[in-house]
């Protein structure tokens, strides 16, 4: 299974809409679903859960619980539905999860972990992957995470996705443990060094086009995070350096997903739910803060406007046309 380059599972921001706009920027890149539990997928509405278009692949879902039956099971259904790898998720650090004792928690408890990977594989024919963090507040060292995913490769996993700083359950909001923690990717490229017959991904504080060729000299993969959905072109930028797919244009990127929004409205979806994916298209560039806002403002009053992306580009392209001369622009 290769995936050099991959985008992460994020809760709130990787929904379909967002792989979809990922996928028109980088063709080859993997890509995660949000973190979706086993008891969501039982109880809860299947086909709005686990929908995605087909031009995603390769997807993969993620999937996020304790219980081996039931993580075999959404595994199977996962797999049924066209999910091209199933991750389990023993990284996040929520109250949510804790509660469950899911997520980063199951850290603690490695030979679990190894039944969960065990039993999935069991139920289906696709990867079954792991996506880690260094360790969880006090099991924190290079051994423990060596041990670890000695334990959990136990059960024939061979894909270990680690995210480079531990978790802490308590003291720290999610959104700190993504910043406070201390990076350690030494860790994470060692553990590929000494376990040369494990596919090893690094996540964690990848954030420019410059890292992810100094890693990809030593490593399986690159998994790109924030960095990828605040500043969306980097994704281009690497899909480039590591595929050589030629860039597209921002221009052309608007128009694919222009006809992806006319689709979802005359399906019933809200423009913004999918505008909201994209404020970040033209950061560091002419027109970013024009185009920002005129989303911002113009998404929630017309749920309809399928135009809404074309107009707000002509609105940060108008200052720098007025600059050479009042050349127009029209799309």
């Amino acid at each position: 299974m290769s995936s050099k380059l991959s985008v992460a599972p994020m809760m709130d921001w990787t929904d379909r809409h967002c792989r979809y706009f990922h996928r028109l920027l980088a063709p080859s890149a993997r890509l995660y679903t949000e973190m979706v539990t086993t008891g969501a997928i039982l109880h809860g509405d299947r086909d709005h859960l686990l929908a995605f278009d087909a031009r995603e692949h390769p997807v993969a879902l993620q999937l996020g619980g304790s219980e081996p039956e039931a993580l075999a099971e959404c595994a199977r259904i996962g797999a049924e539905r066209g999910y091209d790898e199933i991750n389990l998720n023993v990284g996040c650090p929520s109250d949510r999860v804790q509660k469950g004792r899911f997520g980063a928690c199951l850290m603690r408890e490695p030979e679990l972990v190894r039944d969960c990977i065990d039993a999935m594989q069991e139920a289906v024919n696709v990867p079954v992957t792991l996506k880690t963090r260094l360790g969880v507040d006090e099991l924190y060292s290079y051994e423990y995470l060596r041990d670890f995913v000695d334990t959990v490769a136990e059960s024939g996993c061979r894909h270990f996705i680690v995210h480079a700083r531990k978790a802490w359950l308590s003291g720290l909001s999610p959104k700190e443990n993504r910043e406070v923690p201390e990076l350690r990717p030494a860790w994470v490229l060692r553990l590929r060094e000494e376990r040369p017959e494990l596919a090893i991904v690094i996540n964690g504080g990848v954030n420019s086009v410059q890292s992810v060729e100094m890693y990809l000299e030593s490593i399986d993969g690159i998994m790109l995070g924030r960095a990828a959905y605040q500043n969306p072109w980097i994704l281009a930028e690497c899909e480039a350096v590591v595929y050589g797919t030629p860039l597209p244009t921002r221009e052309s990127v608007i128009e694919k997903l222009t006809a992806y929004i006319e689709s979802q409205v005359e399906a019933g979806v809200a423009v913004k739910h999918i505008s909201r994916h994209v404020l970040g298209l033209f950061q560091g560039q002419p027109g970013a803060k024009v185009w920002r806002r005129y989303l911002s403002e113009h998404a929630h009053r017309d749920a309809s406007n399928s135009k809404l992306l074309r107009e707000a580009l002509l609105a940060a392209r108008a200052p720098l046309l007025q600059a050479l001369g009042g050349v127009s622009l029209t799309l």
